[in-house]
């Protein structure tokens, strides 16, 4: 849900933008708005033993910054690069050595990344991750220093009141010292050793301010001729987003109470990363992030800041993120009864889109029964729906929020199934998804990899205005409001229950909230409470259901898509039978790449049409969503039109009926 109280950074203040990021400047000059998006990444990659470059979009040679790269299938320490100490200096936070390493670790800084060499950050065949911070004020700044030994003042560009400072000596050996604005300023933890918090005099009991933080003699932060360096971390700083009102990261704590049903963590943003440690007590600084693996109810990876270790992926469903913030779910070393934990979480992306192309992709493939890797053109996919085209297996839904090995079926009204791990959708790379492999036989390789069978994937990425994914708990409660990131008002919802054999209830803008329509059945409209008993309909920071068990059941989890039109991108709409040639408009200036068209008022099937398989003036080959059927190829039901779609004369009753209602989601 967005925050409610707006708080203004101290520099857009004095460059006369308060918190916003739309007013202008001294002299009249508009600042441009600023997204998560333009200053933190998670980016995957495989190693490949040669230099190579990582776009992911982030300007660090003009704006500065850190970039920490980890690791994940072996064992190697984490590696902090930054742009003030310059590309080939290195610093580890698993260990205390100084700074130094080889040159090829990054090797550079770019205007949209970085490049990394054939050394310990790209070794060859092994998987790694890299989190990449931009320094920008209300988020994060870098200052180095050389020490004196006297209690002094360090001042920095943040903008706003740090909420965490970390200080690591280069010049020599020394721990990696760290404030926390939940311990105080008279605490200090060690982002190299698993120890609880401990007293210090290093921040000489002064709490940072919004331009210094300060230092006392002590020889851990301050030592004669010692050179340091220190990341200094933003807390709520609301001048981020469309309407520079957001907040793009927090640090706080909690109490852990032991339980499966741990605390819940609002934060007013849903995370994509979040590092925390037990800070009254011993344990690891551990690192979740939505690309690796940060499920709801899936496995969730864990990397460690002061271990070398390679990814834990064992653990199942440790911490859930939420749109509003995250939960503790189980008794684990994040979740000790009476233990204090510390954490820093970032937001997930919000920047809109500019095309299509950045949110959406229709592919088209052909299964190996082997490992198998399917490129898109988003930077990473959110939801990924997979079907056979040449024979009659399943529809696959796979979404990041559930995980990789959880798939739900349109066809079906069946709870969650999942994978064989063979067959699992993989999540963890950039612009591709994976399919392990080796196949074999029959099961469920033909839904999604079976040797020369034909497949159709369509790739979604969450984004505002367009699209996004919600999990909640059921909890039988009337007129609930369940928060969304859409950041609009949503005009088709899919919500299902995973755990119970539902069918899946449909909410469109054009036959209201006192009707649902249902997959996989085909039937028109039914009067239902699905969103609620006062039929609410949605707004842009929740939708409503009701208590009836399809929607809100209290022992089950759901899962909901939602979608809304944005211009030039996609189209939430509906339109009226006649028998004819019908020219449906959607505002896009290439046509429909993907078309889906339900009848509203009377039975009819879900008919879905994309461009990969071909929207042509002559047949168009379709899928139904409500069926396994395979696709058919004969009809011409559907041609391109340049702002959208055209419904042909030859279509079905189930597609142009004179009179008809017709529902459909249209995608550029």
């Amino acid at each position: 849900m967005k925050e409610q109280h707006k708080k203004e950074s101290p520099v857009l203040s004095l460059l006369g933008m308060g918190g916003g990021g739309t007013g202008t400047a001294l002299g009249g000059l508009t600042l441009p708005k600023k997204y998560v998006d333009d200053v933190f990444g998670t980016f995957l990659y495989e190693g490949t033993g040669s230099a190579r470059t990582i776009n992911n979009g982030i300007d660090l040679a003009g704006e500065g910054g850190l970039v920490w790269t980890k690791a994940r299938s072996t064992t190697i320490w984490n590696h902090i690069a930054d742009t003030e100490r310059g590309a080939g200096q290195t610093l580890y936070t698993n260990n205390t050595d100084a700074s130094g390493g080889p040159n090829s670790n990054i090797s550079a800084f770019n205007s949209n990344g970085f490049t990394v060499g054939a050394n310990t950050t790209n070794q060859n065949g092994e998987d790694f991750v890299s989190w990449t911070f931009r320094k920008a004020p209300g988020f994060f700044d870098i200052v180095t220093y050389t020490g004196n030994q006297t209690t002094r003042t360090i001042a920095h560009n943040l903008g706003s009141v740090p909420g965490m400072v970390v200080v690591k000596k280069t010049s020599g050996s020394g721990s990696w010292e760290v404030y926390h604005r939940s311990t105080g300023n008279e605490k200090t933890l060690r982002l190299n050793s698993s120890n609880a918090q401990a007293g210090t005099t290093a921040w000489n009991d002064t709490t940072p301010t919004s331009t210094h933080f300060t230092l006392s003699s002590s020889t851990d932060v301050n030592e004669t001729g010692s050179t340091y360096i220190a990341y200094i971390f933003a807390h709520d700083d609301q001048s981020f987003g469309t309407d520079g009102d957001e907040s793009i990261i927090k640090c706080g704590s909690y109490t852990g109470n032991g339980s499966a049903t741990g605390p819940t963590i609002d934060l007013g943003f849903e995370p994509q990363w979040v590092i925390l440690k037990p800070s009254s007590g011993s344990g690891q600084w551990q690192v979740y992030d939505t690309m690796r693996g940060w499920t709801d109810g899936g496995k969730d990876k864990i990397l460690y800041a002061n271990l070398s270790d390679a990814e834990d992926d064992t653990n199942t469903d440790m911490i859930k993120p939420f749109s509003t913030g995250f939960q503790l779910t189980a008794n684990f070393t994040g979740n000790s009864s009476g233990v204090t934990y510390i954490y820093m979480a970032m937001r997930r992306p919000h920047k809109p889109p500019e095309a299509a192309i950045n949110v959406f992709d229709d592919v088209a493939y052909t299964g190996t029964g082997n490992p198998n890797t399917v490129p898109f053109s988003p930077a990473f996919a959110d939801l990924i729906w997979i079907k056979n085209r040449v024979y009659g297996y399943p529809h696959v839904l796979v979404d990041r929020l559930r995980g990789d090995i959880k798939y739900l079926s349109s066809d079906a009204n069946s709870s969650q199934l999942t994978l064989n791990v063979k067959d699992s959708v993989l999540f963890d790379k950039q612009e591709s998804f994976k399919i392990p492999g080796p196949g074999y036989s029959g099961g469920q390789t033909n839904n999604g990899n079976a040797g020369y069978n034909s497949y159709i994937s369509w790739v979604f990425k969450r984004a505002p205005g367009f699209f996004d994914v919600v999990t909640y708990d059921g909890n039988q409660a009337q007129n609930r409001q369940v928060p969304h990131n859409l950041d609009a008002v949503p005009e088709m919802m899919l919500v299902k229950s995973r755990d119970s054999s539902y069918y899946w209830v449909i909410y469109h803008k054009d036959i209201g909230a006192a009707h649902e329509l249902r997959l996989p059945n085909n039937n028109g409209k039914y009067a239902a409470n699905s969103w609620s008993e006062n039929h609410t309909v949605p707004t842009d920071s929740y939708f409503v259901v009701g208590n009836t068990n399809v929607v809100n059941d209290s022992s089950d989890n759901f899962i909901a898509y939602l979608f809304a039109s944005l211009p030039g991108i996609s189209k939430v709409g509906s339109y009226t039978g006649t028998g004819n040639a019908i020219n449906v408009p959607c505002g896009f200036t290439n046509g429909a790449r993907f078309v889906l068209i339900k009848r509203a008022d009377s039975s009819g099937d879900w008919y879905l049409w994309d461009t990969a398989r071909g929207i042509v003036s002559g047949n168009d080959p379709y899928i139904l969503l409500n069926s396994t059927a395979v696709e058919v190829t004969n009809t011409d039901y559907v041609d391109p039109l340049t702002s959208g779609f055209t419904v042909t004369a030859s279509a079905p009753a189930a597609l142009n009926a004179s009179g008809g209602t017709y529902i459909f989601l249209a995608i550029a």
